[in-house]
């Protein structure tokens, strides 16, 4: 059944923001076109995050959003924590970890697409917003994220 009304606008939101036709620039998985696994885990000695951490971080709550809506629970930090470390920078790892982060892109598609509409109104459990205002700052998180990963792509190469 196709998606109508708020939760059409959502999966629309999220997929623009993360790989599809953005207004505010490119999106977070073409941002990520050609980053090499040696250009993600570089540390700018004036900046906290390597685009690598970023995008672990990405992962990790892009799982805990997925996670509120499916379980209905409080969850306060992902099990990874915040900015989970980046522990092998190989080639391989690199291509591990986006293929986590599209993963888990689309299991979040998938819960927004089987949620009752009626739930966008719900209280996040834990929080003091609303289910929809959580779906829309995934998207913005991706966009903000994506918008520091432009930058390190320039300063680190």
């Amino acid at each position: 059944m196709a998606l109508t009304g708020e939760l059409s606008r959502i999966d629309d939101e999220l997929r623009r923001a993360y790989d599809g036709e953005c207004w505010h620039g490119p999106p977070l998985r073409e941002v990520l076109k050609g980053v090499t696994a040696a250009s993600a885990a570089a540390q700018h000695p004036h900046l906290t995050h390597s685009a690598w951490a970023l995008v672990n971080h990405l992962a990790a709550w892009i799982e805990v959003v997925a996670s509120r809506v499916t379980e209905w629970r409080p969850i306060t930090e992902p099990d990874a924590g915040d900015f989970p470390p980046v522990t092998d920078t190989s080639d391989a790892a690199w291509a591990a970890t986006l293929a986590d982060l599209d993963r888990r892109h689309r299991a979040l598609l998938d819960v927004v697409a089987g949620m009752d509409a009626a739930k966008l109104d719900s209280t996040v459990p834990g929080k003091s917003y609303p289910v929809a205002v959580m779906l829309h700052g995934t998207a913005q998180h991706y966009a903000y994220h994506a918008g520091q990963i432009a930058l390190l792509k320039k300063l680190v190469g």
